[in-house]
């Protein structure tokens, strides 16, 4: 490694609805969720990422917690450009060096944006230090990181549920044949276990909670063989104003899910529908890959596989899968040209 490249750090984004990962020098050194909060008095930034987490639906007047991405997409400009660079100076542990890091930046996005959203990436990258920005589409960087060889003329399906898209593709010589790209994700599971909790036990509950839920006791199917335990949860009578503590099924969480995961059951069935007969077969050959945090979800592999009659691999380390791919596609520019957009 030469002087200047101990400055010139190259680093690859996994700018996530719900987290943000980064990787440079081949190890991924920044995984924190995607928040800020900022002091409303003044609009300093006050936290980022886990700290900001810790402040969400707790805090006073003065203070207000922003989720800059939405549907896999920047809704709040300012919001991302402070969050994007407060997460790169994590990459130094905060050390500021005599010399300012110009990076070149490899960013992965949902394969459904429009051109706006993608100008307003690339512009959020280049206001928080970014010389060269590169873009690469979710499911081919999900594919990637999980070993799968792009470039062959053999059709690839990977399943991609982040926090705010569910990204479905069919991969072929380096390029996306078919997809689809649904707002309906992770968030979508919280919100209906939030709607649940109103509607059948009059309690209310904040995001956080639910976010709890659906990693303790989330699952596609209302029956498992090896079950999680109840869950007690606590939150607000909505009836006396009194906080209370209920138990809750994995069963019930099933149930309460069960809309947001059947619309992804159709969308894997339209892509499989749109697919070129000659994909189809190798699909049927090769089966289907689920990455992003969805695919964690208890059950979803079984009840994907009983729709679709194919066979279903959840990638080894689903939450990553697209942050590793996004950073070989960082390591090995010239050879991922054809997927990389600028």
């Amino acid at each position: 490694m030469g002087f200047f490249d101990f400055f010139n750090s190259d680093i690859a984004i996994d700018l996530g609805t719900a987290n943000t990962l980064i990787i440079s020098k081949d190890k991924i050194v920044v995984d924190e969720p995607s928040i800020i909060a900022i002091d409303k008095n003044n609009n300093k930034v006050l936290a980022i990422g886990r700290e900001a987490m810790q402040m969400h639906e707790k805090t006073h007047e003065n203070i207000k917690t922003i989720r800059p991405l939405k549907d896999g997409v920047i809704a709040d400009f300012h919001a991302a450009e402070h969050m994007i660079r407060g997460l790169i100076k994590m990459i130094d542990n905060g050390k500021k060096n005599w010399m300012p890091s110009s990076h070149r930046m490899v960013i992965c996005i949902p394969s459904g944006i429009t051109e706006v959203e993608k100008r307003a990436v690339r512009d959020s990258a280049e206001h928080a230090g970014a010389k060269e920005v590169y873009m690469i589409h979710e499911p081919i960087a999900a594919a990637v990181g999980i070993g799968i060889n792009i470039e062959q003329p053999v059709g690839s399906m990977i399943v991609d549920i982040g926090g705010g898209t569910t990204e479905i593709a069919v991969i072929a010589l380096s390029g996306i044949v078919c997809d689809q790209s649904i707002r309906v994700a992770g968030d979508s599971f919280n919100k209906d276990i939030l709607d649940y909790m109103r509607r059948q036990h009059n309690l209310l509950i904040g995001e956080r909670t639910a976010e709890r839920v659906k990693i303790e006791v989330g699952s596609a199917l209302t029956e498992l063989e090896d079950g999680p335990e109840d869950f007690e949860i606590r939150g607000r009578d909505l009836m006396t104003g009194i906080p209370k503590v209920i138990k809750i099924s994995y069963s019930e969480i099933a149930f309460a899910i069960d809309k947001s995961v059947s619309k992804i059951e159709e969308a894997v069935l339209k892509a499989l529908e749109i697919s070129p007969p000659e994909l189809s077969a190798d699909i049927y050959d090769n089966g289907i890959y689920l990455t992003g945090g969805g695919a964690l979800l208890r059950g979803l592999d079984k009840r994907l596989s009983l729709k679709t009659k194919l066979p279903i691999h959840i990638a080894e380390d689903p939450l990553r899968a697209v942050v590793r791919g996004t950073g070989l596609a960082l390591k090995n520019l010239n050879q991922f040209k054809p997927v990389l957009m600028t």
